[in-house]
């Protein structure tokens, strides 16, 4: 069981205090914020946490490969009643069976217990190459915590949690310049009766702040009411084009009245797990000017799960913004799968990839004059329930220059804008190809794209500036190819849609419809901001550029240095991974 587990045993020195690192990144990674997560990453590839928990007992901490407790790589710490420390890297061979690693590759910084908090600082490498310990990666990491109240390890009798959780950030809220006058504005629904039900998306259209010249956002924070905090799913403002006609009132977002559904060009966006996000220094979304949005639709997605009746909510996001201009107008570019049924995923599909392109050579077109390079800095990820990964590539002249962004363990709970690691340029004329991997295991019918949550979407939103009047860049595969190379007969786009199901998916057809949707050309859509005015290039066609995204965003040959004088070497084939630790001679 748990309590015969044999601790390592550290020198008391370790108890004493660490010097104090600036950590520049932390959340809470439970309801009731008795846990508390501190955390910082550097050059050499380590990462440093201090995890402090409201207990007097033992303290878990740990890195999951889908939420659960088996399989799970895991550090347990804490401090006997005689003053003596325990700290040990662990792993979960099941829910009921925890091992310690042979190799043990986190290093104790320290350990204090006062009456009210246990305190624990410890850091290790990024890529450890234990067997046992699980990557941390630029993907969406699932966390695990938990604790008891004295110092006998036992899960079963223990608290514990799971949260998503995105580690490899690149600036915290210190890197960031605050203007010295700015003002706030709230974004939100006022005493909203959430309905007892499991989903529902609710939506309403907000003025943004009347000012009489040019401002600028240069930050968002979600405002959650407060009992409310688990029923807030997730929260979207989109900018509305000035010639929009808008509805009054609260209603079902994607309901009987679609009016309600009006503005898709994303501003901000933030859901579960996510915190503010305050724009780079230089960069701001710009209002008040009579290119810029005067009206916002607020969606709010509510999950209430336990069908909790009488329930009253008045969250929302809060826009920071200021009279003092920053250097760059921010644009936000949709990529990725036109929104529209033609899109389909297969049922029973382990894993099902979907391809949308945008094509930027058609750009100065479209917005009327020419579109100066992009210069992209953060993203968000978008994709409903059987989303498991997206990966956005570049392509220049037909050659992929590289990813521009990707999380491999996407998680539908934590949507957030994240800053790409460097500012990338797209240039005019560059293809941008995002690619969804689906798992549809527990569906029985086709799942179409389309705007419920049960619906499917594979979209990636591109934060860049100078801002442009492009808001959407996607693409849809030709139904009908798609059709034919599954031996179906159709001689439209409905017909094509409704062929697919006739057919009879299995492991076979699934393979099939993946790779026809691929070679099929692609319907390339190109939108403005003021969704009346849309010119889309429907005529011109596209195809998918032919090498596909690398497997994983690693050199086919990687060199890490660890302790002990190991090196770990990644080689990489046919994308699959083998790490090997080799110990080489000393480093002089």
């Amino acid at each position: 069981g748990y309590g015969m587990l044999l601790f390592l045993f550290l020198p008391c020195l370790c108890s004493g205090q660490a010097v104090p690192l600036l950590l520049r990144f932390s959340s809470f990674l439970d309801p009731s914020n008795m846990v508390y997560l501190r955390w910082d990453h550097d050059e050499q590839e380590m990462i440093t946490f201090e995890l402090r928990v409201r207990t007097p007992g033992w303290v878990a901490f740990g890195f999951s490969p889908h939420g659960e407790l088996s399989g799970s790589d895991i550090v347990i710490g804490g401090v006997f009643p005689n003053g003596s420390i325990y700290f040990s890297d662990c792993h979960l061979v099941d829910e009921a069976t925890l091992d310690e690693d042979e190799s043990q590759d986190y290093q104790l910084l320290s350990l204090t217990q006062n009456e009210t908090f246990t305190t624990m600082m410890f850091k290790r490498h990024l890529c450890t190459c234990d067997l046992n310990d699980l990557d941390i990666t630029m993907d969406t990491a699932r966390l695990i915590t938990a604790f008891g109240t004295d110092d006998t390890v036992q899960f079963s009798k223990g608290q514990k949690f799971s949260k998503s959780l995105f580690l490899m950030k690149y600036r915290g809220s210190s890197d960031s310049t605050d203007p010295k006058i700015f003002f706030t504005y709230d974004l939100r629904l006022d005493n909203f009766a959430v309905p007892a039900e499991e989903t529902k998306y609710a939506c309403t259209f907000i003025p943004l702040p009347m000012v009489k010249q040019k401002h600028h956002i240069y930050k968002f924070e979600p405002v959650l009411t407060p009992h409310n905090t688990t029923l807030v799913h997730h929260i979207l403002v989109y900018a509305c084009g000035s010639d929009s006609v808008l509805p009054s009132g609260i209603d079902d977002c994607y309901g009987a009245d679609p009016d309600f559904a009006l503005c898709s060009q994303v501003l901000v966006g933030w859901a579960v797990g996510g915190e503010s996000y305050q724009f780079p220094d230089e960069t701001a979304l710009s209002i008040g000017t009579p290119l810029d949005p005067q009206y916002v639709r607020l969606e709010i997605h509510y999950s209430n799960f336990d069908l909790l009746p009488g329930l009253i909510d008045s969250s929302g996001v809060r826009i920071y913004y200021t009279s003092e201009l920053r250097k760059y107008d921010v644009g936000v570019l949709q990529t990725g799968i036109f929104t529209f049924p033609v899109h389909f995923i297969p049922p029973g599909a382990e894993s099902y990839r979907s391809y949308g392109l945008c094509n930027t050579s058609q750009f100065d077109e479209v917005n009327g004059i020419p579109v100066p390079e992009l210069h992209a800095f953060a993203y968000l990820l978008h994709t409903h329930l059987s989303g498991r990964g997206v990966r956005v590539a570049q392509y220049r002249s037909g050659e992929q220059l590289g990813i521009i962004c990707e999380d491999k363990k996407y998680d539908f709970t934590l949507q957030e804008v994240r800053d790409l690691k460097k500012i990338l340029t797209i240039k005019p004329g560059d293809e941008i190809l995002v690619e969804c991997s689906f798992q549809t295991l527990d569906r029985s019918g086709i799942t179409f794209s389309g705007l419920s949550t049960m619906n499917e979407m594979c979209l990636a939103f591109l934060f860049y500036y100078p801002r442009n009047n492009i808001s959407s860049c996607t693409s849809y595969p030709d139904i009908l190819y798609i059709a034919h190379m599954l031996k179906q007969e159709a001689s439209d786009t409905v017909e094509g849609m409704m062929a697919m199901d006739f057919i009879d998916w299995d492991n076979e057809t699934i393979k099939s419809a993946e790779k026809a949707a691929k070679e099929a050309n692609q319907v390339v859509v190109i939108k403005t901001i003021n969704v009346t005015s849309t010119l889309s290039s429907d005529n011109k066609k596209g195809k998918i550029p032919f090498s596909i995204p690398l497997s994983e965003n690693f050199p086919a040959l990687r060199l890490d240095f660890l302790q002990n004088d190991m090196f770990c070497i990644q080689a990489e084939r046919k994308g699959t991974r083998k790490d090997v630790k080799l110990a080489l001679y000393p480093r002089i």
